[in-house]
């Protein structure tokens, strides 16, 4: 393979660790829900349920099942249908990863104001996925 020259350090390490992210939360998502599927994990919503409760509204579907809202699925991370949030999760932080390997690179190099776009986007990603940021419906 031909070495890229005009690729940056932190382009580098940014696309690396977020390729690993993203391969690794595939695996995980594929893994899950094979363990799901297969009923190596125990369902928290049975499978021949599922049709029953899928075209429910959302506030219905979780009165019925008594699925668990917010963060509280991952207390529930050894039942199949839940293990597969995991890698949402694993891949949708990926990212942060991503921004905390590189904010040092621009730091040595005084590119502060990289530092603080990397400040902004973490911090933005943890408070929507904390909760904080919501629509108010």
């Amino acid at each position: 393979m031909k070495e890229n020259s005009h690729i940056s350090v932190e382009q580098q390490r940014y696309a690396t660790l977020l390729s690993w992210g993203g391969r690794s939360g595939l695996a995980i998502l594929i893994v899950s829900f094979f363990a799901y599927v297969l009923g190596w994990l125990p369902a928290y919503v049975a499978l021949d349920q599922l049709p029953n409760v899928w075209t429910l509204p959302v506030d219905e579907y979780l009165k019925q099942t008594d699925s668990p809202t917010g963060w509280a699925w991952l207390g529930r991370l050894g039942e199949g249908d839940f293990a597969g949030l995991f890698g949402i999760a694993w891949l949708s932080g990926a990212t942060l990863v991503c921004l905390l390997a590189v904010m040092p690179i621009y730091a040595k190099r005084r590119d502060f104001v990289f530092v603080i776009i990397c400040i902004v986007a973490l911090l933005v990603q943890v408070l929507a996925a904390s909760g904080m940021l919501h629509s108010g419906h």
